[in-house]
């Protein structure tokens, strides 16, 4: 049966949660907003996916500077300051007794809207912002066996139709890639950009080694991913060949070790694309070598 890199194990404790909307908070079973709402509307609004390590959001400052981008992209001001919505997200935490293992869902939306309709002149409150804290860690097969993934026919597409770059509420391309993938028995979607190269994964970011180098898209065709940024940034610290360039599923089903990335599980390995195995068909020597790196950047992080 296939998972994703966001499968985890169920935490009863997760049923005493309290989620933080607009600054109160409710019961996990209260936790409620309005029908017109623009984000349950139309998908209008930005979000971010946040790691609790060792009682600290990690990369916290990297992930709100992408929010506010987002959110000037749609062309609407959160309402409140970073320094503000940081205090919230650490309220939010202190009211949970939560310190680590715990994943957090960062929503703001345009507000509510008076009327069901596209225009943001019908909005008629300030941005809605939610946090849902959640105890929520990846499965550690996940992270040491790693997934299949199936390249999809659904494109990340132009920029003048909807920026890949934006982390939006509008995500259907990637649902109907993720519904794809699914379908044909694989974990997760592999999808390619306008030109027929390697972009991204549908809920994370995608990289083969070959030849000795790590390498990734360009970037042009994918939002700007946290983990995505540390893993390159990891290279170029410890002497490991990197690039952000063009490439072909050619590349991919020859490439020795194929591995994802993002905030929730940190880095996986990819073991087939496309039933074709990479490599042994386990984890490789630089995978486990990047999650070691990778680890220890997460601790002097939250340290």
């Amino acid at each position: 049966m296939s998972h994703s890199t966001h499968s985890y194990q169920q935490d009863a404790r997760n049923e005493q949660i309290q989620i933080n909307i607009n600054g109160d908070l409710f019961a996990r079973a209260e936790a409620k907003i309005s029908v017109f709402d623009s984000a349950f509307m139309l998908g209008d609004g930005v979000w971010e996916g946040l790691r609790v390590h060792n009682g600290k959001v990690a990369f916290l400052q990297t992930h709100l500077d992408r929010l506010w981008a987002g959110a000037k992209a749609l062309d609407f001001d959160p309402g409140i300051s970073q320094l503000q919505l940081t205090q919230r997200i650490h309220d939010t935490l202190d009211a949970n007794d939560m310190r680590d293992g715990v994943h957090l869902r960062l929503m703001v939306s345009r507000g509510t809207k008076s009327t069901p309709y596209q225009d943001p002149r019908v909005t008629i409150t300030p941005p809605t912002i939610v946090i849902i804290p959640e105890y929520k860690e990846a499965l550690p097969e996940t992270v040491g066996k790693g997934i299949e993934l199936f390249t999809v026919h659904v494109r990340r597409g132009f920029p003048d139709v909807q920026d890949p770059k934006l982390n939006s509420h509008s995500k259907i391309n990637c649902i109907l890639a993720c519904i794809q993938a699914t379908k044909a028995g694989a974990d997760e979607a592999l999808m390619l950009d306008p030109h027929g190269f390697v972009a991204t994964c549908n809920s994370t970011h995608f990289f083969i080694v070959k030849d000795g180098v790590v390498m990734t898209s360009t970037g042009q065709y994918c939002i700007d991913g946290v983990t995505r940024g540390a893993v390159l940034r990891l290279c170029e610290e410890n002497q490991i060949e990197s690039a952000q360039t063009e490439f072909s599923l050619v590349d991919v089903y020859s490439a020795e070790e194929v591995f994802v990335t993002g905030t929730f599980a940190g880095l996986v390995p990819v073991r087939s694309v496309d039933g074709r195995q990479i490599g042994v068909g386990k984890r490789g020597p630089m995978v486990k070598r990047l999650q070691e790196l990778y680890m220890t950047l997460l601790a002097e992080e939250c340290a």
